[in-house]
């Protein structure tokens, strides 16, 4: 691994599970959407992203429309910027109330405690909103791990496909895109980052991938199956 300032990663099949999120946190917030709904839908921080799935759908839709809108967006398992801040904001309820905590691998928090002791900026890139990464890190198996991190990351800034949101990312991080290491578990935001200078590793874990990607399926991506792989050089 070539010298490297800052790690950049991605949490769902990388820091976590792929299982926890699909099999906890989307059903908890696909069955808590209508009484969020029904109690906060009045409110200005939750208004401004029901008003924009009603673009979408229609502005005339009604809450209950863009309710079921948004909890058949939760089973396509859809990216979209005011499902995440809606479902952020379901959550909070969820890991304050303590019905869950965030699953996080051990080797995972592990190597950002090391990697933070060693010097290193950590910077998370997820598809949730902010405000959800903050709670999934501050609300971990692994205790509040949101101190190690040094900013944060959603699709506000581009969709994790795009060259140009790893572009932004470097602007904002204020490093070499070449001393930059992204890490993720799908391909398509790994070439995303390559093509914008930045280092990548696939996280290629047996828990959530069956069978192993090897050969051209790792996109010409250096191959780990856990944090514990990974070599630093600063």
């Amino acid at each position: 691994m070539a010298t490297a300032q800052v790690i950049l990663t991605d949490i769902e099949g990388t820091t976590s599970s792929i299982s926890f999120v699909k099999d906890v946190l989307f059903p908890y917030a696909h069955r808590a959407l209508p009484a969020f709904v029904a109690e906060h839908g009045d409110e200005l921080e939750v208004r401004q992203w029901l008003d924009q799935v009603a673009q979408e759908v229609g502005d005339a839709a009604s809450d209950e429309t863009i309710v079921q809108t948004l909890q058949a967006w939760i089973e396509e398992d859809r990216k979209h910027t005011a499902l995440k801040a809606l479902q952020g904001m379901i959550w909070e309820a969820g890991f304050h109330d303590a019905d869950f905590t965030a699953h996080m691998y051990p080797d995972a928090a592990a190597a950002l405690q090391a990697w933070y002791g060693e010097g290193f900026k950590l910077y998370v890139y997820s598809s949730g909103s902010v405000p959800a990464q903050k709670l999934f890190f501050g609300h971990s198996d692994a205790g509040d791990l949101t101190p190690l991190i040094s900013g944060w990351f959603d699709t506000e800034i581009g969709g994790k496909r795009e060259v140009d949101s790893y572009k932004a990312i470097v602007e904002r991080v204020a490093v070499p895109a070449e001393e930059i290491l992204f890490l993720s578990d799908v391909v398509e935001e790994l070439d995303a980052a390559r093509s914008a200078g930045l280092q990548t590793v696939l996280l290629d874990r047996r828990e959530d991938y069956a069978a192993p990607r090897t050969g051209q399926a790792t996109g010409g991506h250096k191959r780990v199956e856990s944090f514990e792989q990974i070599q630093l050089a600063s």
